[in-house]
């Protein structure tokens, strides 16, 4: 595919692809450039070079964008067989770890050997990958982390099939300060998601997108977004919807504690003992 000349000027208003449901409109399109550019997004993070050749359908088609699932995450098949679910989590919770844990064992489990010429061997490699943004998972400061199973004691590899990979965006201070001819295409990447809606930083983005052909294409795709005022609005409402959604059970679970609270101080006003307070309030359940 010819190379495209894309640019950003610094006046450009983008839309922010670390959104999870930009993303995932980025990525899952049926063009060149959006198949090229998760290939090249995957082959980075991995640290190899792969070309995905099925994305599968765990959701309502990408186009019916207001029906679609709050977490969008893209499943998809390399060339040789590598399973490979790649999510975008712009408000990652704080259990997050874990669940990457159990998507992870579903990612690997879910493949089928019962054939009468299989056996474990033919089990593929599963890649479960999560790039976050907002939070610190872990406490060092190296923004990639690449976890498999191991004996922590002895520092023995189990060799196994299955990764959990995560890029944490929150870690990229010193990164983006780096000369482009220093970074890594996996720190291209990461910088380019963080800090692409920061205007201050559009030049260093432009220097990335000219190193970076599958970062052009992905450029590509989201500007077509961008200028689209229709699709524009639809990812737009898909977003203020899960934060609205988001808003109002905080504000519940925030007004649920502080009634609690309330009740239990009018309780202890009243002079009741720590068991006379604890059977009113099973007794109010």
């Amino acid at each position: 595919m010819e190379k495209t000349n894309i640019y950003f000027d610094e006046t450009e208003d983008i839309i922010d692809i670390r959104l999870d449901n930009v993303f995932k409109a980025v990525f899952t399109r049926d063009t060149p450039a959006s198949k090229i550019a998760l290939s090249r997004l995957i082959s980075a993070i991995i640290g190899r070079e792969i070309t995905v050749i099925t994305i599968s359908a765990n959701e309502l088609p990408i186009d019916n964008i207001r029906d679609r699932q709050i977490r969008f995450d893209v499943h998809c098949r390399a060339e040789t067989g590598e399973l490979i679910d790649v999510e975008m989590s712009f408000n990652p919770d704080p259990f997050e770890p874990i669940r990457l844990e159990f998507y992870a064992g579903k990612l690997f489990t879910g493949q089928d050997i019962k054939g009468a010429k299989k056996n474990y061997d033919d089990l593929k490699q599963a890649y479960q990958i999560a790039i976050l943004d907002k939070e610190r998972f872990f406490e060092d400061e190296e923004f990639s982390h690449s976890f498999e199973y191991y004996d922590p004691i002895h520092g023995v590899s189990l060799n196994g099939k299955s990764r959990i990979i995560t890029l944490e965006l929150s870690k990229l201070e010193e990164i983006v300060e780096k000369s482009t001819d220093e970074m890594s295409a996996q720190e291209y990447w990461a910088v380019f998601f963080r800090y692409l809606t920061d205007k201050s930083k559009r030049w260093k983005i432009n220097k990335i997108i000219e190193r970076e052909d599958g970062i052009a294409m992905a450029s590509e795709v989201l500007k077509s977004i961008s200028k689209d005022e229709i699709e524009r609005a639809r990812l737009m409402s898909e977003y203020k919807y899960e934060l609205d959604l988001q808003s109002k059970l905080v504000t519940a679970e925030r007004k649920g504690i502080q009634e609690g609270q309330n009740y239990v101080l009018e309780l202890m006003a009243q002079g009741l003992s720590y068991e006379e307070i604890r059977k009113k309030i099973e007794e109010n359940k």
